[in-house]
């Protein structure tokens, strides 16, 4: 408890503090109660970072978690050769740190320099990923290909907790697996998936690391307000406006937990029918 109080309650009291005032000119810091969230409401670049997250929110999550929800399928199945090999090349992505793995896909992605432009010289497609039209996708593969095995090592745990006599009371029965797919492996990864969905919703909010670092590369597309939490940090660190970063902050912290509730609430109402 003590360090729960030092490491989430203390911070999270002082960023609502910091938020209350705003550093003047002349006098420093003073009290102004509700004015930073007035004016938070009313920032065309918070809103525009925030509509682009849950662009990438509902597309990017759903796909993940969908193409780690067969995978987690077809191993379990044991139908595959090598299915342990598989698994393991799977996950390796989320092993890999995240700033190794974004450097990797900006070469990868460089129209001069990197694979897509031998391709592009190969073919001649002039295909950029960098493209102000193709630059969220290329995010949202980089981030795909890091959670991917997460995911799909989740879903797979779950389906190993199934008791095999449920299998074979199925088979008996003359179940295929189609059918024992929807009606015993499915129900059963419901509690999971709904979690793997709350993580995804929490980390899509926090986007940082991919676009921050793929930033020097399109710094003409990836702004500094390009997602919220890049929007906060560089109003704290580079623009010495620590009390509305907090309020950026504060405010996304706020959304997220009721997003992820919602999703929960919705997850547990689906179980209990």
């Amino acid at each position: 408890m003590a360090v729960f109080a030092l490491v989430f309650i203390a911070p999270l009291a002082y960023a609502i503090y910091l938020s209350l005032f705003r550093r003047q000119l002349i006098g420093g810091n003073s009290f102004v109660g509700l004015d930073n969230y007035v004016q938070l409401f009313q920032d065309a670049a918070f809103w525009t970072s925030l509509t682009r997250v849950l662009l990438f929110l509902v597309i990017q999550v759903p796909i993940m978690l969908i193409i780690a929800l067969v995978a987690a399928m077809i191993i379990d199945g044991a139908r595959i050769y090598g299915a342990n090999l598989f698994r393991i090349a799977l996950f390796l992505p989320y092993a890999v740190p995240a700033v190794v793995a974004v450097l990797m896909w900006g070469f990868i992605y460089g129209d001069q320099f990197g694979l897509v432009g031998q391709l592009n010289d190969a073919i001649g497609t002039g295909f950029n990923p960098f493209d102000p039209s193709w630059i969220l996708v290329s995010i949202g593969n980089i981030v795909t290909w890091s959670f991917v095995g997460y995911n799909m090592l989740l879903f797979y745990t779950t389906l190993k907790t199934i008791p095999a006599e449920l299998y074979e009371a199925a088979e008996l029965d003359g179940a295929n697996q189609l059918w024992i797919m929807r009606a015993i492996k499915l129900p059963a990864l419901r509690g999971t998936l709904v979690i793997a969905t709350i993580f995804s919703i929490i980390g899509s909010f926090q986007l940082f690391n991919e676009p921050n670092i793929l930033r020097p590369l399109v710094k003409s597309i990836i702004t500094t307000d390009y997602t919220p939490n890049m929007y906060a940090y560089n109003l704290a660190f580079s623009g010495q406006q620590q009390n509305y970063s907090a309020t950026v902050a504060i405010v996304m912290g706020l959304v997220t937990a009721i997003i992820a509730y919602v999703v929960q609430l919705r997850g547990s109402r689906t179980e209990d029918r």
